[in-house]
C-alpha cells in the first residue's frame, strides 16, 4: 500500500513544490507570445530573479482569450506558482470599457477559478504594439529606420501618426505597419522578439507594461 504517514505526505508536498514552474502566461497571438518570451528572458532588466515559465496561445485571439483565458490557465494551477492572462483591449469585446476595469474583471475570474491571489491580468491598450513605441534607438534599427532622415518618431509626427509630447501613437498597430511598409520591411513576429530582447525596459511607459513589471517584481524579487 502507498504510505500515508505525515512524513511521507510532507516529502510529497516538497517534491511537487520543487517541480513547479514559476509562471504560466496566456497570450492571444504569436506577436504577443514573442514579446512576452523576450521580456521574461531579461530578468535583470525586469528587476526579478531568473524564473521558469511557459507561454501558451489561446484560441480565438483577443476575444477568445478574454472569454476563455481563465479556463486555459486553470489547467496549470498545480504545475505553476503564478499566472498571467494577457490580450489586446481592441478586439476583445470590451473595447468600450477602461483597461483597468477589464483587468479587474479578468482577475476576479482567475481568483475564483482557483488561482486566488497568485494570478494577474495585463491588458494591452489598445494593442500589444503599444509596447513597441519606446524612445529607444533600437526601435528605429529593428524596424529598418537606422540612419534614415527624418528619424522614425519625427516621421510619425510629420505623418500625423504621433502627437507631439505623446509617448506612443494613438493607433500603435497602424503606425507599426505603416513604418514597415515605408521601408519595405516584411512584417514578422520575430520583430517582437528582437524588440523585447533589446529595447530598454526602463524606457517603456505603457501602463499595462508598468503594471506587469511591478507584479513580477512582487512575485519574483531579485535574489539577495
Amino acid at each position: 500500500m502507498r504510505p500515508t504517514s505525515g512524513l511521507y505526505l510532507l516529502r510529497e508536498f516538497w517534491a511537487e513544490s520543487l517541480s513547479m514552474k514559476d509562471l504560466v502566461v496566456s497570450v492571444a497571438d504569436i506577436d504577443a507570445e514573442n514579446a512576452v518570451r523576450g521580456i521574461l528572458s531579461r530578468h535583470l532588466a525586469l528587476g526579478i530573479r531568473p524564473i521558469t515559465f511557459d507561454v501558451y496561445r489561446n484560441t480565438g485571439r483577443d476575444g477568445g482569450s478574454r472569454a476563455r483565458g481563465e479556463k486555459l490557465l486553470k489547467t496549470f494551477i498545480n504545475t505553476h506558482s503564478h499566472a498571467l492572462l494577457t490580450f489586446d483591449l481592441h478586439g476583445s469585446g470590451r473595447d468600450d470599457r477602461p483597461r483597468e476595469a477589464v483587468e479587474a474583471e479578468m482577475e476576479a475570474k482567475l481568483e475564483t477559478s482557483g488561482w486566488g491571489r497568485r494570478a494577474a491580468a495585463g491588458i494591452f491598450d489598445p494593442e500589444v504594439e503599444a509596447w513597441i513605441w519606446s524612445d529607444s534607438p533600437h526601435v528605429d534599427t529593428i524596424l529598418g529606420w537606422a540612419d534614415r532622415q527624418p528619424a522614425l518618431r519625427e516621421w510619425l509626427l510629420e505623418q500625423g501618426d504621433l502627437l507631439r509630447g505623446s509617448q506612443k501613437p494613438p493607433d500603435p498597430k497602424n503606425a507599426y505597419l505603416k513604418a514597415l511598409r515605408t521601408v519595405r520591411k516584411r512584417k514578422s513576429a520575430a520583430l517582437f522578439l528582437q524588440l523585447a530582447e533589446r529595447v530598454s525596459l526602463d524606457r517603456c511607459h505603457d501602463p499595462a507594461f508598468l503594471k506587469l513589471k511591478s507584479t513580477l517584481r512582487g512575485w519574483f524579487p531579485p535574489e539577495a
